[in-house]
This record gives C-alpha cells, sequence and structure tokens, in this order.
C-alpha cells in the first residue's frame, strides 16, 4: 500500500482497470477532498453535495471499468469534468422540476421564468458555460481561433475579417465552419455540455 502511494494517477488507474481495487481506493483518498469542496462551493448544501461527489466517483469507477477513461495525464481534471458536469445536471432538473404548466386554471400566465431575472443557478451556468468556450477556444488552432474571436467577440463581418487577415471571404468562411466543427468536437471528447 504504502509503495502504491507515490504512483501517478495514471498508474493508479491502470491497476484500477486491472483489477486492483486499492489503486482506486487512493485515489479517492487524493482528491475526495478537493472535489467535494469543489460541489459544495457551487451548490451551497452539504446532502446534495454529498450526493453528486458519490455519483461524481461512481460514474469515474464505471467509466475506468467499461474501459472507456483515455489516458491523457490529467486525472484530476477529467474526475473534475464529472462533477462539473453533474452539477449542471442538477441545475437542469431543479430548472425543470420548478417550471409550472400555464394549462391550469390558477396559474398566472405572466408568472414565467422567462419574464423573472436570472437565477444564481442560471448564472452560475451560463458563467460556467462561457469559461467552458473560452477553454475550448483555447485547444484551436491559431487561425481559426483568430477568426472566431474576430467574429464573435469583435462583431466583424466575413469581409472585414478577410480583409483584416488578408484573405478571401470564403477563406475567412472556411476557417469558422472548421472552428465550429472543432469546437463541437472538443466539447465532445471533453465531455463538455454547452447548453443551459
Amino acid at each position: 500500500m504504502a509503495k502504491k502511494l507515490g504512483r501517478a494517477d495514471e498508474d493508479l488507474v491502470k491497476a484500477y482497470a486491472a483489477g486492483d481495487n486499492e489503486a482506486f481506493d487512493i485515489l479517492l483518498k487524493r482528491h475526495q477532498e478537493r472535489i467535494f469542496n469543489y460541489i459544495l462551493r457551487i451548490i451551497k448544501n452539504e446532502d446534495v453535495a454529498n450526493d453528486i461527489f458519490q455519483e461524481t466517483f461512481v460514474k469515474a469507477i464505471l467509466t475506468i471499468k467499461q474501459g472507456r477513461y483515455t489516458e491523457n495525464g490529467k486525472f484530476p481534471a477529467w474526475i473534475s469534468r464529472i462533477a462539473h458536469n453533474l452539477i449542471i445536471d442538477y441545475y437542469r432538473q431543479e430548472k425543470s422540476e420548478n417550471m409550472q404548466s400555464t394549462d391550469l386554471d390558477d396559474v398566472d400566465v405572466f408568472n414565467r421564468k422567462e419574464l423573472c431575472e436570472d437565477t444564481i443557478e442560471d448564472v452560475i451556468i451560463s458563467n460556467q458555460i462561457q469559461e467552458d468556450v473560452k477553454y475550448l477556444i483555447k485547444e484551436l488552432p491559431p487561425l481559426q481561433q483568430e477568426v472566431l474571436n474576430m467574429r464573435y467577440y469583435q462583431n466583424l463581418s466575413f469581409k472585414e475579417i478577410a480583409e483584416m487577415t488578408g484573405v478571401s471571404i470564403n477563406t475567412a468562411l472556411g476557417r469558422m465552419r472548421y472552428a465550429i466543427l472543432n469546437l463541437r468536437r472538443i466539447a465532445q471528447e471533453k465531455d463538455i455540455i454547452l447548453t443551459l
């Protein structure tokens, strides 16, 4: 056991996938405090945070046992991403449970969510999505990053982008198309959800 404590996360994941349950115990002990504190900081409810924490590690166990864990040397980021996605799922579920049908006679049709200010949960999820998009953009090739930033963050037309970068409009459009396709692919690979 003491010999295993110093092993890298990736080695422990491989050992657990090969049937060494003690290896996962070490991973759990190594990361449980950080993951739980992250969940609790966002959820602010210890019981719900405990549920999400447990679900995070159950999902990790299943993924590793099914051979779907892709080794990239970033186990802490991977386990954090699982927790993050489960937090978003929790808020989505809360949001859908809090919506009422307007088919009922005693419901005020003007008492609708879209007419109200954003809740703190909406703000947290929206901010997280914006951070995820920034992260994904950094994963793109430089030319695709450039056209995407110019179009969405500087509100430039494709004609203006083409003139400023010295390429044709078709080239600028092509770069944008590939940027969007790559964003979708990277988001899917990293299990990032970009919707409220």
